[in-house]
């Protein structure tokens, strides 16, 4: 049995080992399963945890998406040819820590805004409103609102105190505008102007004139409420006294005023409007005039009249005209003076006797503490710089309203 050959067989070489049976051969077997099954099992592990190390990187990876569409000029510098395609994404993702204009409103607004307005960020003085666009309404809103004042009288020249909004319409560069608010404004703070004609042509008077006009001011000017300089000119204007709700400090500077020399009449006024009044501080509602007295002659002035009156328009101030020519006809000057007050919503006077120079500061000063104040909405208002007219009319045809002739519109 042990020498006996099994038939179809080959006889084994020496290096061979001849076919194990039995239970050796079934152990053999089995652990060279568990071997490959293992190998298995460690490749999958190891294709699993590539792909998920590969998911994970992508997402904290910012996507080349992102910088592109927020640096269009990054994208569109790139070659167009397909090599210089796979560079796109290092090149677009470099320029995103130095755009960090799209995330500083996110984390400095109280309330995050909406991409498309992200960039509008609301300024800084008005922190409460995060939305850009709200604020750009309310800047037009204060914008196109006209604030103006005005007198109204009757055919006798006396002024009407008790009149409603209803009575009145506004026509805003020749078109009707909506009246916001209206009223009855007798205790606005004042800014006035004196003006003093100091030239050899007033000498004979103006003593007399000084005289009325420290009279008008200790009367117009309350302490800490209102406020008023003085200014002399002939040749050249000079400001005896700045602003100052001082009555005593107003009364030296007119004072100190000396007759002599020509007159530029024009130049002090383009002067007090321009240097004085458009540069005071005017913290809420105020009411701007000069009172001017001068015979109304005027050669040397380097601006003209029309010029002096388009800077009170700026500055918004009412002039009111006191002539110093008591000859008892108007003469050049006085149509002069009728014409700058005319134009700036002021009033005229021209008294025939000395005595009467105090009667027109009284008058003036009736007039400032009886006036009414609106507020108005153009229509069709563009902000262009450009003049615009102002008619107030009263329902009431025997009225007379006077008012400022027009204003020029911000220009942005």
């Amino acid at each position: 049995m042990v020498g006996k050959k099994v038939p179809g067989s080959s006889p084994l070489s020496k290096n061979e080992t001849p076919f194990q049976s039995g239970p050796q051969a079934i152990i053999e077997g089995s652990n060279s399963e568990q071997i490959v099954l293992m190998k298995s099992r460690i490749f999958l592990l190891l294709v699993a945890f590539l792909l998920l190390a590969g998911s994970m990187i992508g997402q904290t990876a910012p996507p080349a998406s992102v910088p592109s569409a927020q640096n269009p000029p990054a994208t569109t510098s790139a070659p167009p040819d397909d090599k210089a395609q796979p560079q796109e994404a290092p090149t677009s993702s470099a320029p995103t820590p130095a755009t960090p204009a799209s995330a500083t409103p996110a984390s400095t607004a109280p309330v995050p805004a909406p991409p498309a307005t992200a960039g509008q960020a609301p300024p800084p003085d008005n922190p409460p409103k995060s939305d850009s666009e709200e604020s750009v309404e309310t800047i037009r809103r204060v914008v196109n609102e006209v604030r103006v004042v005005f007198t109204v009288t009757d055919r006798h020249g006396h002024y009407i105190k008790d009149l409603k909004r209803s009575d009145f319409r506004v026509i805003d560069d020749q078109k009707p505008a909506e009246l916001r608010s209206f009223n009855s404004e007798t205790d606005l703070p004042l800014q006035v102007g004196l003006l003093v004609d100091a030239s050899n042509s007033v000498r004979d008077r103006f003593k007399f004139e000084q005289e009325a006009a420290i009279e008008f001011l200790n009367a117009i000017v309350r302490p800490r409420y209102d406020k008023a300089f003085v200014v002399g000119f002939d040749a050249t204007p000079e400001v005896t006294q700045d602003f100052t709700d001082n009555a005593e400090n107003l009364s030296a500077g007119v004072r100190m005023l000396r007759a002599g020399g020509g007159t530029a009449m024009y130049d002090a006024l383009y002067f007090a409007c321009r240097d004085k009044l458009l540069k005071q501080e005017q913290t809420g509602p105020v009411r701007r005039a000069i009172i001017l007295l001068s015979d109304g002659e005027d050669n040397l002035s380097h601006v003209t009249r029309e010029e002096a009156i388009d800077m009170a328009a700026r500055a918004e101030v009412i002039v009111y005209t006191i002539s110093t020519n008591i000859s008892g006809m108007k003469g050049k000057g006085d149509k002069v003076l009728e014409r700058i007050a005319d134009a700036t919503g002021g009033r005229a006077f021209f008294p025939f006797q000395m005595r009467d120079v105090s009667d027109a500061f009284l008058s003036i000063q009736e007039e400032l503490r009886s006036q009414y104040a609106m507020a108005y909405k153009p229509a069709n208002f563009v902000a262009d710089g450009r003049y615009r007219t102002i008619e107030i009319l009263a329902q009431d045809k025997g009225l007379k309203v006077r008012t400022r002739k027009g204003y020029y519109a911000p220009k942005q």
